[in-house]
């Protein structure tokens, strides 16, 4: 059975992100071609990436490492639930992909981005580290807005076509994944 983390792409006290991969969860709940499992990167205990050989070397020398690798080994693909900072990733995201390499390599990733504009520049700039890490991104993806979809913010109502756009994205993820398996073995 193919396995893919709905990865919770934030670590910030008061975040929505859970909610909104909870959401995400509920969806994929239905389908009976894959399994799916929250990862929520507020329980990881990574700090800011501290290893000493670069991730590709694949030397991990600290215990949270070690357990991150296992982690990320586990699943076949991802779904990425992220906010925007800034315009950009938010940090504990990119620091989570920084930790380790070969992990992640291979296998597929999709994005489920919330904020003002959907995440959309902070999904741009993750497609771009999903590919220097060998993770193929799909192209459906999600686009939360806080006027839409958090209509008295911080709680989420997400509007009902955004189940279908979900639903794209599924496909996607596990379609590659699939396929991306053949890769790996």
């Amino acid at each position: 059975m193919t396995k893919i983390a709905i990865i919770v792409g934030t670590t910030r006290p008061g975040r929505v992100g859970h909610r909104v991969a909870e959401w995400v969860h509920g969806i994929a709940g239905k389908r009976p071609e894959a399994e799916y499992e929250i990862v929520d990167l507020a329980d990881q205990g990574l700090p800011l990436l501290d290893e000493a050989v670069p991730p590709a070397a694949g030397q991990y020398a600290g215990d949270h490492t070690k357990r991150w690798a296992d982690v990320v080994r586990a699943f076949d693909g991802y779904v990425v639930v992220t906010p925007e900072y800034n315009h950009g990733i938010p940090a504990a995201l990119k620091n989570a992909f920084d930790f380790v390499h070969a992990e992640w390599n291979d296998k597929a990733v999709g994005f489920v981005g919330y904020g003002a504009v959907g995440a959309a520049r902070a999904v741009e700039q993750l497609k771009q580290v999903a590919v220097e890490l060998s993770i193929a991104p799909v192209s459906a993806q999600v686009t939360l807005l806080i006027p839409g979809d958090f209509p008295a913010y911080p709680d989420f109502a997400p509007q009902e076509f955004r189940e279908a756009e979900v639903e794209r994205v599924l496909d996607q993820v596990e379609a590659w994944s699939k396929a991306l398996a053949t890769v790996r073995s």
